[in-house]
């Protein structure tokens, strides 16, 4: 199950139709018909209900993904009629002149016409993470993402010809959520369609041959055999379940690119995001100006960095509302902010060179460092202003604190789910405002350029800090790595071009659609809303739809696992396989058909463990161990008392009610009033169904049944 919002009706409908399963069990009713016992066709109607009810249901959760997709589609920014106006993708022609600005990923080929300074990430293309300038007259491809500066260029390459981008796209394909449950189902459905074929035959020789069956019969209860070994009820609920999970999300604001991150994102037990965006606004206000110098003209020059650049960020615009612009300040050369490079450039004719950015990466002068430490001890970012290397004072700015941060925080921690930052910022900067933000383990930090390059050295010391500032794209990717290496299942939260690398290699990766296209495309699941406080909801649901998975997953294969081990000990017996498909219809449509669709649309928040198949395994096997041994059990004793195949068949039917009612039960604990409610209707279609009707399904009498016994 790729995708979500790109198939066709058609693509969905054959999807439903064009099955092996289901042209396997067409292939049975066949084989019913030529019996001629026709009532045992009965499980075609389970079959074309499920194909109507999954075409529906995913058709319906299509429009709604449709819909939304819209939001997060990328677009370029086209020059027409005078101006640079915003246009798909696929509008844009050979020769169109196109502006790139900080976070695109470029999206055709391109010839550099002017730049300010644009720089670009290539690792997409070429492997290599480091920026790359670019000037006037160099191209571009596809897939490059832009990290610094911006630009004016014009479009080489478009559609087929534009090679890099379907490099780009067959890279993207690959790239998949982690999902445990659907490895594992996956594993099931192929050894079993191994098995059916064989085993088949085998059971339908040995009941033709050996148990001294009718040619009918024969066929009937080797379609009963197989038809009970076919786990399509338990693929059909994990793609419904998968798909109005996307419908769900959907109407919460999340756009989910991959429906595996639905699995991914409720197995989340380490989450790594930045400190913009999720425990701040992203908003910073300028708190002082402190000089650390005699030159008097530090707000002309501050007037003129904030001023110097087209694109803006959170430190610019903070600027620009405390200071001015200083008019008439002739800028000869000017290098914006970089995530590598943590600082801006700009040179002043007459006045000489001007940086602004992290002091640690502009002064190794150690009485100025630890005045800046002692502002980021009381939560405040401290930019440095340099005059031709030489100190000229600190912009002190402060985080806007979101008001829900602590609740999202508890949220989190009620769900065991570690909290890790990675900040471009100064790690002690990053702890105070964590810690004020209702998250007191970030008190533990660390300078992310000290953490050991050996990836077994980092998984050592991972887990002894919450907060990772001066942390570099490279080393994000890198600490998200270590976390997954050391068994967690992590979760990133990103928004610009330097999360691109982290959200890649994240199990679940989990971009703002207000973020970078970059962010947003790599992705396998888009905040609609930009706000982290709705991972709350989303995490909650996702643990819902899992959980709810799981549980039923155990009827599912509980009756796989007892209708294979029937096969081959009834082949070994050589005896008359003890149900027919019109039995296995009552038994599956009560105990397993009807609970699991009601189960699957409760609504509970549950931490989910790992191993998936040991949990499901944990219920079905013992309960298959009990069918199979009950109903051997019956057949030996039946065949010793020389009891009528009518008899035995319905003593078999009896058991295997009992047996599965019994699992649904187990299923159920907890008992809720729903679940109390749905096992006592159930029970009570499958008692009126063997009182009213047992002729149709194969029985004797109950009160026959009980004087032969007696």
């Amino acid at each position: 199950m790729k995708g979500t919002a790109s198939r066709s009706r058609w693509e969905i409908i054959s999807s439903h139709i064009f099955t092996y399963f289901n042209f396997l069990n067409l292939v049975l009713a066949g084989l019913i018909l030529v019996s001629g016992q026709y009532k045992n066709m009965l499980f075609m109607g389970i079959v074309i209900t499920n194909a109507v009810i999954g075409i529906g249901q995913e058709l319906k959760v299509k429009r709604i993904i449709d819909a939304l997709s819209v939001v997060t589609a990328t677009k370029a920014r086209r020059y027409k009629n005078g101006e640079f106006c915003k246009c798909d993708i696929e509008l844009l022609q050979e020769g169109d002149t196109v502006q790139f600005l900080l976070g695109d990923q470029i999206p055709v080929d391109c010839e550099i016409l002017e730049t300010d300074g644009m720089e670009v990430n290539e690792s997409l293309l070429t492997g290599e993470s480091l920026a790359v300038q670019k000037r006037k007259g160099d191209f571009v491809y596809s897939g490059s993402d832009v990290v610094a500066g911006s630009a004016v260029a014009k479009v080489l390459h478009t559609g087929e010809e534009n090679y890099a981008t379907q490099l780009v796209k067959k890279a993207k394909t690959k790239r998949r959520a982690t999902s445990e449950m659907q490895d594992a189902i996956g594993k099931i459905i192929k050894y079993v369609s191994y098995a059916l074929i064989p085993i088949g035959l085998l059971l339908f020789f040995i009941q033709r041959y050996s148990a001294g069956n009718t040619l009918s019969d024969s066929i009937v209860n080797m379609v009963a055999g197989v038809i009970g070994m076919i786990p399509e009820g338990l693929v059909l609920l994990t793609s419904i379940s998968f798909i109005l999970g996307v419908g769900r999300l959907a109407k919460k604001n999340a756009l989910v690119q991959e429906m595996e991150a639905i699995e991914a994102l409720a197995r989340v037990d380490v989450l790594c995001l930045d400190k913009t965006g999720t425990i701040t606004t992203g908003d910073l206000q300028v708190e002082e100006l402190v000089p650390l110098s005699e030159e008097k003209d530090m707000k002309e020059i501050l007037g003129i960095l904030a001023y110097a650049f087209e694109e803006t960020n959170a430190t610019t615009d903070a600027l620009r509302r405390y200071f001015p612009e200083t008019k008439g300040a002739s800028v000869a050369e000017k290098v914006p902010f970089s995530s590598s490079r943590k600082h801006m450039r700009v040179t002043i004719v007459g006045k000489g060179d001007y940086r602004l950015g992290a002091p640690e990466y502009l002064t190794e002068n150690g009485k100025i460092l630890a005045r800046a430490e002692v502002y980021a001890a009381e939560g405040m970012r401290v930019l440095l202003l340099t005059h031709d290397k030489k100190e000229v004072g600190f912009v002190v700015l402060s985080d806007i604190i979101k008001a829900d941060a602590a609740e999202t925080f508890a949220f989190f921690r009620d769900k065991n789910v570690q909290i890790k930052i990675l900040s471009g910022d100064n790690p002690l900067t990053v702890s105070v405002v964590g810690v004020r933000a209702g998250l007191p383990e970030a008190k533990h930090y660390i300078d992310a350029r000290e953490l050991p390059e050996e990836e077994e050295e980092l998984q050592k010391i991972i887990g002894k800090y919450t907060v990772f500032g001066r942390v570099s794209p490279e080393k994000k990717q890198a600490i998200v790595k270590a976390l997954e290496a050391e068994g967690n299942v992590t979760g990133m939260v990103g928004d610009g071009v330097n999360d691109v690398l982290a959200l890649k290699d994240a199990d679940c990766g989990i971009a703002m659609a207000a973020g970078s296209d970059a962010a947003k495309q790599i992705a396998h699941i888009v905040l609609l809303d930009s706000d982290f406080a709705s991972m709350k909801q989303i995490v909650g649901e996702g643990r819902t739809i899992i959980s709810n998975i799981e549980r039923v997953s155990a009827l599912y294969l509980t009756k796989t696992i007892y209708s294979i081990l029937l096969c081959i000990i009834y082949i070994i017996l050589r005896k008359s396989y003890p149900f027919i498909p019109i039995q296995l219809s009552l038994i599956g449509g009560t105990a397993i058909g009807i609970p699991s669709f009601v189960l699957a649309l409760e609504h509970h928040e549950e931490t989910i463990p790992k191993g998936f198949l040991r949990n499901v395994l944990r219920v079905s096997l013992p309960a298959a161990i009990c069918m199979v041994g009950s109903l051997v059990a019956i057949t030996l004793v039946g065949e010793w008392f020389s009891l009528s195949e009518l008899i035995l068949s319905t003593m078999h039917l009896i058991a295997g009610g009992i047996v599965s009612f019994g699992v649904l039960v187990a299923v159920c604990i907890p008992m809720s009033r729903v679940r109390f409610a749905l096992c006592l209707t159930v029970i009570g279609i499958f008692v009126g169904a063997i009182l009213l009707l047992p002729g149709f399904f194969g029985m004797a009498p109950i009160m026959h049944l009980i004087m032969t016994l007696l």
